[in-house]
């Protein structure tokens, strides 16, 4: 699967997400992030060698409430999440396989 190219403006609600079933990647950033924009061709190495995964990318910041429900602090924060619970948590990653390891995580079944 590919991943998202923009920062969605819009999030939607907690309670939507916790009810997404299988595995997704939520992405917390801003398109102005040097930091995100840096993290961009690793995460898509890793979205490319591995399929399935749902990829929401929002844009975060202060008082956005989906943002501060995940207690994210700094950007990007990828949030790995498997029918609703979270799995793992990538902040700033710096590789690809990083990225690959915790997907490989939400695509395990839970025990």
């Amino acid at each position: 699967m590919s991943t998202n190219m923009e920062y969605a403006k819009t999030a939607p609600e907690r309670s939507e997400v916790g009810a997404l079933t299988g595995p997704v990647v939520v992405e917390f950033g801003t398109d102005w992030c040097g930091f995100c924009r840096a993290a961009q061709p690793h995460i898509a190495q890793a979205f490319q060698d591995h399929g399935g995964a749902k990829h929401m990318k929002i844009e975060d910041g202060s008082g956005r409430p989906l943002g501060r429900s995940f207690r994210v602090k700094l950007w990007p924060t990828l949030v790995f999440m498997r029918d609703g619970k979270e799995v793992a948590r990538l902040v700033r990653p710096g590789n690809a396989a990083d990225i690959s390891r915790a997907l490989a995580l939400i695509d395990e079944p839970l025990s």
